[in-house]
């Protein structure tokens, strides 16, 4: 049986050009980069070439650049380290109520602290209101955290109008862009960003590298202390294959940055037609506008049924979706992203994301087409739910239904 990927949304496989560059720094090239000795400086011009590559991506100098292990540190890092930096000016910090939980969950901690956080809503349709955004500024206010894409929905935010507002005001703003860097184009100049991190695994390098960009001249407070690697930005001995495994990801990114917008596009609204036209009780999850949301991302909900049934069913036919973050999969509650966008919550247990990536085919997505609405008919008609003789005004559920 032949295996389907389509959750490139929680990893992807390391591409064979990024391991085929890694491997040397596993064994004969095993020199720790912060000696002076032949070893040392064997790796060190590889990590400094690894910099440059991750830079050239995002329209940055090589010198703003720093390696970390993952996104989820680099969130931490931007936010932490910021609030660290300018507690004297404030303590209000600015996000969405559907960022990723390495932004949520720090904001939710801080907030215990004593840290004031203002969560903006969103609408059904998962999009911000800048008006929100621009009346909950206060005095107080040292930092804003929008991601650049939503990584359920592929939403993708407008992060230049955001870069505008915060330069206005002089306020620190940072972006989640794990989701976004290599699938659209990135760039921090124009965006007007002060911190924007970046996850390996999500772009064909291995998981545990990855790295932030930080403005030159932004100030942060040390995040992990140990030594002065990282230009003292950040303490521990590089993982340097990761790290060059993770500069040739962004390389090749960058090299095929438009033929992957149009080739997996073109994918995507192949599968996002057939689905909503072959299956009937569905609800698109995000902004209707295609233009708008990650080429690569499709979210749906199924009417009746629930999601991880779903996804066990065509896992029987080797096709592998996700019910939705990665990161929150082993939740029982729905995903705080439908909860946000006000998704009935049936509808959201239903929630099934499909993401495409580098490697995806047409004859792909034509057999998930094949196989998915005879699955969710099969599910249906073992729910209660599924006819169950009531009228509308008798059933709730129905009638969220109805109203898809």
């Amino acid at each position: 049986m032949k295996q389907i990927y389509l959750d490139y949304n929680a990893t992807s496989p390391v591409r064979p050009e990024v391991l085929e560059v890694m491997l040397p720094f596993y064994k004969e090239q095993f020199g720790n980069p912060s000696s002076v000795h032949w070893a040392g400086r064997a790796v060190s011009g590889a990590l400094e070439k690894a910099r440059e590559q991750v830079a050239a991506l995002i329209n940055a100098s090589p010198a703003e650049i720093v390696f970390l292990s993952c996104g989820s540190e680099g969130d931490n890092m931007a936010i932490k380290g910021t609030l660290g930096a300018l507690k004297d000016k404030g303590n209000h910090i600015i996000t969405t109520a559907v960022e990723h939980p390495a932004v949520l969950e720090t904001c939710e901690a801080l907030e215990k602290e004593g840290y004031d956080v203002t969560f903006l809503p969103v609408d059904k349709n998962g999009t911000l209101d800048l008006a929100d955004l621009e009346k909950a500024i206060t005095d107080k206010t040292v930092l804003i955290s929008v991601m650049w894409a939503n990584n359920e929905t592929g939403n993708i935010y407008p992060i230049e109008e955001i870069g505008k507002i915060a330069r206005k005001y002089k306020i620190r703003f940072h972006t989640d862009a794990v989701q976004s860097v290599g699938k659209v184009p990135v760039d921090v100049q124009k965006a007007n960003v002060d911190l924007l991190v970046i996850s390996g695994h999500k772009i064909g390098a291995p998981k545990g590298v990855g790295a932030i960009y930080i403005r030159r001249g932004t100030r942060m407070t040390t995040f992990m202390h140990g030594g002065h690697q990282e230009r003292n930005r950040r303490a521990g001995t590089q993982n340097v294959a990761g790290i060059v495994g993770l500069g040739k990801a962004c390389e090749m990114a960058a090299a095929e940055l438009d033929d992957y917008y149009k080739r997996v596009r073109a994918l995507r609204d192949r599968l996002e037609d057939g689905v909503l036209s072959q299956v009937p009780d569905i609800k698109l999850n995000g902004t209707p506008d295609r233009e708008q949301r990650l080429p690569n991302t499709l979210n749906v909900s199924f009417a009746y049924i629930e999601g991880e049934s779903l996804l066990l069913n065509l896992d029987m036919f080797g096709i592998a979706a996700s019910s939705g973050s990665a990161c929150t999969s082993g939740s029982l509650e729905p995903s705080h992203v439908m909860g946000a966008m006000c998704v009935e919550v049936t509808l959201a247990h239903s929630s099934t994301r499909f993401s495409l990536g580098p490697e995806s085919t047409a004859e792909e997505v034509d057999k998930v087409l094949e196989v998915l609405p005879a699955t969710v008919q099969r599910l249906r008609e073992m729910s209660p739910l599924y006819n169950c003789g009531k009228t509308a005004e008798d059933c709730e559920t129905c009638e969220t239904v109805r109203r898809i």
